[in-house]
């Protein structure tokens, strides 16, 4: 037994226009989310030294938070197009956790190396353990995207 189409699954199944306008605002979400998260973690890694750690966060976090106030919102719009589909998916229920242990990275990142960022912000190689969670999460985050991109074939 299917559980009961909603309201807002049969509009974006039968208009024209309405889901892939939420797909492409979704996908303008990743790239501005991802694309800072993975500017800064490579700032940590060792490129653009002469660019502060701190000064790059300060202009890049509010952006990254900024989209995930869009991909969030988009995301669960676009579950509400296909539940019943997406939720028997495998490959959507990898997504989910490839993002979960991706904002526990950052929170970890953040609660940890990121703690003492004053005594490598600029000038100074990051320490080892800012470059594994940075490495880490760049890794994460090429996951997630093939994950979204393959659901999108499937």
């Amino acid at each position: 037994m299917n559980p009961p189409v909603f309201p807002l699954t049969a509009l974006l199944q039968h208009s024209t226009w309405l889901l892939p306008l939420v797909k492409t605002l979704h996908l303008w979400g990743i790239v501005f989310m991802v694309g800072s998260v993975i500017m800064f973690d490579l700032r940590v890694l060792g490129l653009a030294k002469t660019l502060s750690v701190r000064a790059l966060a300060r202009f890049l976090l509010p952006i990254s938070v900024a989209a995930v106030f869009i991909v969030i919102p988009s995301g669960v719009v676009l579950l509400a197009a296909h539940p019943n589909e997406l939720l028997a998916n495998r490959l959507f229920t990898i997504k989910l956790g490839l993002i979960f242990l991706s904002a526990c990275n950052a929170l970890a990142f953040h609660t940890g190396p990121y703690t003492t960022v004053a005594q490598w912000d600029s000038a100074v190689p990051a320490p080892l353990s800012a470059k594994l969670f940075t490495g880490l999460s760049i890794l994460l985050w090429l996951a997630v995207i093939l994950c979204g991109r393959t659901l999108a074939f499937t």
